[in-house]
């Protein structure tokens, strides 16, 4: 049976009152993961029990399929195995409720197949069912079957040994798939809210549409490092928002960018990687802080601020984020740019709040009195002494109690350092959001 909860119902058959031959889903779809069956049977044999049996895409060539098997009727258990029903020529399932036995009760049975639509590996499938007539033949079974075919399988067939199956007798195919319920596409951690889906990427990975979608997307790269003495903050990574893209059932490949690690030497901090989605252009890896006596900040997605105490920031991406400031002779160095702002006295740039939906939907971003903010700036090293914090958005903050790296997986940048010892605060790694609505 399946861990997986995400099922859809694909088809349920219902056999009426002149019974049936045999129960038949065909043409079935290749977009799910795996396939799951669930029987209620009754035939209509005389005797208290019948068998029944499954073939695969209407194969009926021997030694296509095989079974191994363990059962038993409360008082004894056994096992066997072969090449299935008539020499292999369809799956042998296992017993089920007939015509002799105990009125109006029916077997329960569930078939669980993995990998179904590949065509590059056989199919094993497991079977566990209960034939129970609350009469001395009563019988539980588990069965391993295998479909011993690299074809995808696109029809599955139940029929009864010896007779018909009787009325009320009912199945239900549901497709598994990996993605949350109602969602059209895997990858990334998958919630909601009352309009639309939302992909959140904290690392690398792939987002696949299981059809043809259109969805806004939210790129941000990985933040820039603070400098070392008299050093500035990290400029933020670059932010981008992309709406309505039009995307296919096909895998789009997402990039995460790393925050820059902090540096325990005097100089400018390293710049933050670049994310992206699909081919949509990259966001820029977020400047790094200026570091030692007057360092320019570096450029980036946001740029660096400058060192103390002539120290220029960093130019920014245009459309991405901000520059980073300029330092204060004898007072602050400079705090590295976010996504919505410069910085002031050092404090780092605060980040962007266009996306606060995006945050609240997925607690991603950093939460300021119900606002979400991405990418903020790194603080500056001031010369005062007093602690600088870092912008909204995740910039690391700097001060006499130490630097802060910027928060993980909001691209923003890292605080400076000023003392030895320690190591600049490292820069934030980026974050891929896709929203697409329900």
């Amino acid at each position: 049976m399946p861990t997986n909860p995400n099922m859809v119902a694909i088809q349920t058959v219902t056999v009426g009152s002149g019974g049936a031959a045999s129960i038949d889903f065909t043409s079935i779809p290749q977009t799910y993961t795996d396939l799951y069956i669930v029987l209620s049977l009754r035939s209509a044999h005389s005797s208290t029990d019948d068998d029944w049996y499954m073939r695969i895409n209407g194969v009926s060539t021997g030694g296509t399929y095989a079974n191994r098997r363990l059962y038993g009727n409360g008082a004894t258990a056994s096992s066997a195995s072969g090449t299935g029903g008539t020499s292999g020529a369809q799956i042998y399932g296992g017993w089920n409720n007939s015509a002799g036995g105990t009125a109006s009760t029916f077997s329960n049975i569930s078939i669980y197949i993995p990998n179904y639509a590949s065509t590059s590996t056989y199919k094993s499938i497991s079977i566990d069912g209960v034939q129970e007539a609350n009469a001395t033949t009563a019988w539980a079974y588990i069965n391993a079957a295998l479909f011993q075919s690299n074809n995808a399988i696109n029809q599955v067939t139940i029929t009864s040994w010896n007779s018909t199956w009787a009325q009320h007798t009912t199945a239900t195919l549901y497709g598994v798939t990996s993605s949350a319920y109602g969602a059209k596409a895997t990858g990334g951690i998958i919630t909601s809210d009352a309009n639309y889906y939302y992909h959140t990427f904290l690392a690398s990975g792939t987002f696949t549409p299981t059809q043809s979608i259109t969805a806004d997307c939210l790129v941000i790269a990985g933040g820039g490092a603070g400098g070392h003495s008299y050093a500035a903050g990290g400029g933020a990574g670059g932010l981008l928002g992309y709406t309505s893209q039009s995307l296919s059932a096909t895998g789009y490949t997402v990039t995460v960018g790393a925050g820059a690690a902090g540096t325990a030497t005097a100089g400018s901090g390293a710049d933050g990687s670049n994310s992206q989605f699909g081919s949509l252009t990259a966001s820029v890896g977020g400047g790094g802080g200026g570091g030692n006596l007057n360092g320019n900040g570096r450029t980036g997605g946001s740029g660096g601020g400058g060192a103390r105490d002539t120290g220029t920031g960093g130019a920014a991406t245009s459309g991405q984020g901000y520059a980073g400031t300029n330092a204060s002779s004898g007072n602050y160095a400079g705090g590295g740019g976010g996504a919505g702002g410069t910085s002031a006295s050092g404090v780092g740039g605060v980040g962007s709040s266009a996306f606060s939906s995006y945050g609240s939907a997925t607690g991603a971003g950093q939460n300021v009195s119900g606002t979400y903010y991405f990418a903020g700036g790194g603080a500056g090293y001031p010369a005062t002494g007093a602690e600088t914090a870092g912008g909204s958005g995740g910039g690391g903050r700097t001060g006499p109690g130490g630097v802060i790296n910027a928060t993980a997986n909001t691209g923003g940048g890292g605080g400076a350092w000023n003392g030895s010892a320690a190591t600049s605060g490292n820069g934030g790694s980026g974050i891929v959001i896709v929203r697409y609505a329900k």
